[in-house]
């Protein structure tokens, strides 16, 4: 949170980047998110750019193919901030990994935000450029690790406000104690107990 945070208040300057890892559903892309919007809400001119690597590599390999080169450079490069969600996806891409190298330097050189999202860390992805491996932990790097059980049930408690839900504290405590995979099964299996509440006739799980 810290280092979101940081980086959010003050893009480009502290940690560039920042490279978040962790398992899936833990909330690197949520936070990538929110750490986009606080940094549009307090710059109202920067230009941000938040893509999957997929989307990134589909945009690169349609550049190529339609000889517009020059105008997927100026989307990528011309950005205040660039956030790329999944870029262990990139590992075996040459072309991409090339493309993503330049782009990279071009934007750290002028003190542009970069940050990244995996499902590990830059050591671990396979086939990654030794150059791209040692950029990328050339900022902070910082992993996300799944949520305690007073973090897990914060968070039904939470979801159960949002959503207006009716459920009893103990459903509430079991859950938490029981799913401590991640946030994503954690607020699947809330929301199947009220979807089986609401099926059975009971007005409150």
């Amino acid at each position: 949170y810290s280092a979101a945070l940081n980086v959010a208040e003050n893009p480009g300057k502290n940690f560039n980047p920042l490279f978040i890892y962790g398992g899936v559903g833990l909330g690197k892309t949520h936070l990538l998110h929110a750490i986009g919007n606080y940094i549009i809400k307090n710059n109202k001119n920067f230009k941000i750019i938040y893509v999957t690597c997929e989307q990134f590599m589909n945009d690169f390999t349609k550049s190529l193919r339609e000889k517009t080169t020059e105008a997927f450079r100026h989307k990528y490069r011309e950005v205040d901030a660039l956030m790329i969600d999944d870029i262990q996806f990139i590992s075996n891409k040459t072309g991409t990994q090339e493309e993503f190298f330049h782009t990279f330097n071009d934007l750290h050189q002028f003190n542009k935000q970069i940050i990244l999202a995996s499902d590990k860390h830059p050591r671990n992805i396979e086939t990654l450029e030794e150059r791209l491996r040692s950029r990328f932990s050339g900022g902070l790097i910082h992993d996300i690790q799944k949520p305690d059980f007073e973090t897990r049930l914060a968070i039904l408690q939470k979801k159960v406000e949002i959503e207006n839900y009716s459920v009893e504290s103990d459903v509430l405590e079991y859950l938490a104690e029981k799913i401590d995979t991640n946030i994503r099964e954690l607020e699947g299996s809330l929301n199947k107990v009220v979807s089986l509440s609401i099926l059975i006739g009971k007005n409150k799980a």
